[in-house]
């Protein structure tokens, strides 16, 4: 069958590759699994539901949830009706979800837990009890289960005869990004954007059909893990959920998966975990842990490896990096990593023990995936080629620019944004990149949007303006790319901090003594949690250092019209910056030894020169 819209994918494997175990989900300690048969049963009832209860082709509806089950039932049959899905992330907050909710005039909404229905029930005022369903039984809400039982006794010819009119070229989904101007910014994606997208990756993949597990752990709210549950639902992939992103780990030793798509900052912790490992060996197997890890740090899998490096990643398979791939179920095919960049060094160790890291690069507004690793060519550093269907090029100052059958429809009430962006068909990513043999490296970010290491957007202009109606802030940058979190550089108000130490009886010498006092740090402390209640979990400042210096056109920090120079203050202040972050196990190769075979088995090391 041709797939056109995104819930033929569910009825593409009812099809060709009918599963027992098509979603799984471990809860109480016991997994629970849903067959092929019984998803499409219970998204058709759903359907009906929401056709019986008034929602209509067009209406917006809210879910808010951690993966689950439930939301791929609420996205699908929202989707058989040609409702928008708007799915928000758990963590935003009141302010935000209110903002989501007016602009995109929402109908009904779908919740997780207790948590998250107290946020919905004070941004939503204008929806009533019955219009907001729970997946956890909650007392005082209606259990989501009800929907389906409105259904239940519907005839299915309506909604059939419904789904034929759903066009590829109808909205499937808005999700919301961060704004630049302080609001969330809706993208629109199309069937066809999405759908395109899902099969162009799977043709990236070395999964076999109808036979694999995939592990699934990140939010279905990012559409870089629900455009991957659609290419597993069309490729016959279980999916299992894990429990939670703690229990990752034990999941993957409990499902064996063949494939899951992660963020860098996951595949950093099981890089840390090794390491560790390496470092309570006993001498003499410490000494052939470090040799085998200085020996992947020299793989380059864009090349032919020479006869006796060869032999020595063999002797290296067979004694370290097997139970590395042991401890990641022993199945996994490949892994797709996205969101972030990828340490090269960290793509090389991966993939000389076997484990192949398909990095791939994209944006919400492109679906997501632009370009992709090969699983026969990776070069490390770069974000592979690009998809089928999709074109890229470099414009002015090198800024990447795309051009597709994934390109989202516009921003969603926002046609003087959307034409910002999209431009005679391309559209202009932001980013600063290069091309080299047809391998995509982005190199600087044009906008100064940037992502922590865990793929989470981070607008700096918004938080540094909010940190600075601090009285006793002057100037603040707020830095993080690739990291586990943000955090700023601040330039303080030092009249203010000159009165408080007045009055509080502090006594220094210079402004570098000033600003180190405990009782300063306690009080800029306070400014910055009451900054951190106005953010999102993921956008919060959780350290920040207070620098003797003021920022001015004149020390170059500032432009004549007091805008930040970003690059020269991250280089002038690159030891400050290193200092915040020594200990967020970024440097993941800092604990590694330059160790010879020679040293650690003079013996193997003499048979393998001598083949």
């Amino acid at each position: 069958m041709e797939i056109k819209r995104a819930f033929d994918f569910l009825t593409y494997q009812k099809s060709e590759y009918p599963l027992s175990n098509a979603i799984s989900f471990k809860r109480d300690g016991k997994w629970k699994k849903y067959s092929t048969e019984q998803i499409v049963k219970i998204c058709d009832q759903v359907s009906l539901g929401l056709l019986k209860m008034g929602i209509k082709k067009g209406d917006n509806i809210v879910l808010v949830s951690e993966s689950r089950p439930e939301w791929n039932f609420i996205d699908l049959a929202t989707q058989q009706i040609g409702a928008v899905l708007v799915p928000m992330y758990p963590n935003l907050s009141v302010e935000d979800y209110r903002y989501i909710i007016e602009e995109a005039e929402v109908k009904m909404a779908f919740v997780s837990n207790m948590a998250h229905l107290k946020k919905i029930l004070d941004a939503a005022t204008h929806l009533g009890t019955n219009q907001i369903f729970s997946f956890d039984k909650i007392k005082g809400s209606t259990h989501w289960t009800e929907v389906g039982l409105q259904g239940a006794n519907e005839d299915v010819a309506p909604l059939i005869k419904l789904k034929k009119t759903i066009s590829e070229q109808d909205l499937l989904t808005i999700i919301y990004t961060s704004g630049t101007t302080g609001n969330p910014k809706g993208v629109m994606l199309s069937h066809k954007n999405v759908v395109s997208n899902a099969l162009a990756a799977s043709r990236v993949s070395d999964i076999t059909p109808g036979k694999s597990r995939a592990l699934s752990f990140l939010p279905l709210n990012h559409i870089y893990e629900r455009t991957g549950i659609y290419m597993y639902l069309y490729l016959g992939v279980a999916i299992c959920y894990a429990e939670s992103i703690d229990t990752v780990g034990d999941n993957i030793k409990e499902i064996r998966p063949h494939t899951f798509n992660t963020v860098p900052r996951l595949l950093e912790k099981v890089y840390d975990k090794i390491i560790a490992k390496g470092e309570e060996l006993s001498t003499v197997k410490k000494g052939v842990f470090f040799w085998a890890l200085n020996l992947a740090l020299k793989y380059d899998p864009d090349k032919k490896p020479g006869v006796l490096y060869k032999r020595q990643l063999a002797v290296a398979d067979k004694l370290i990096f097997s139970k590395w791939r042991e401890a990641l179920g022993g199945n996994v095919r490949h892994i797709q990593s996205g969101a972030a960049a990828l340490q090269p060094r960290l793509a090389k160790v991966f993939w000389a023990a076997g484990i192949k890291v398909l990095e791939g690069y994209g944006l919400t507004e492109t679906s997501p995936v632009v370009t992709a690793t090969q699983l026969d060519g990776m070069v490390a550093g770069h974000v592979g080629k690009t998809i089928d269907g999709v074109s890229i090029k470099l414009g002015q100052e090198n800024e990447v620019l795309v051009k597709g059958p994934n390109i989202m429809m516009g921003y969603y009430k926002n046609a003087e944004m959307t034409s910002e962006v999209i431009k005679d068909g391309w559209f202009y990513t932001g980013d600063i990149g290069e091309i080299n043999d047809g391998f995509l490296k982005i190199t600087d970010r044009k906008k100064e949007l940037f992502k922590t290491s865990g793929g989470l957007y981070i607008a700096p202009q918004i938080i540094e303006n909010k940190l600075k109606e601090s009285p006793m802030i002057d100037q603040a940058m707020v830095i993080g790319e690739g990291k586990k979190y943000p955090a700023a550089l601040i330039s303080p108000n030092f009249d203010k901090l000159n009165e408080i130490a007045s009055s509080s009886f502090i006594l220094y010498s210079d402004y570098e003594e000033l600003v180190n006092n405990e009782n300063i740090i306690k009080v800029l402390q306070k400014e910055v949690d009451q900054l951190n209640k106005h953010l999102g979990k993921w956008e919060q400042i959780k350290q920040f250092r207070v620098l003797p210096y003021t920022w001015s056109p004149e020390t170059d920090e500032l432009t004549p019209t007091l805008k930040l120079k970003r690059r020269v203050i991250k280089e002038r202040y690159a030891k400050t910056i290193a200092d915040i972050y020594k200990n967020d196990g970024s440097d993941l190769f800092g604990k590694i030894e330059d160790v010879s075979l020679e040293e650690v088995d003079p013996e193997l090391a003499k048979e393998l020169q001598d083949g």
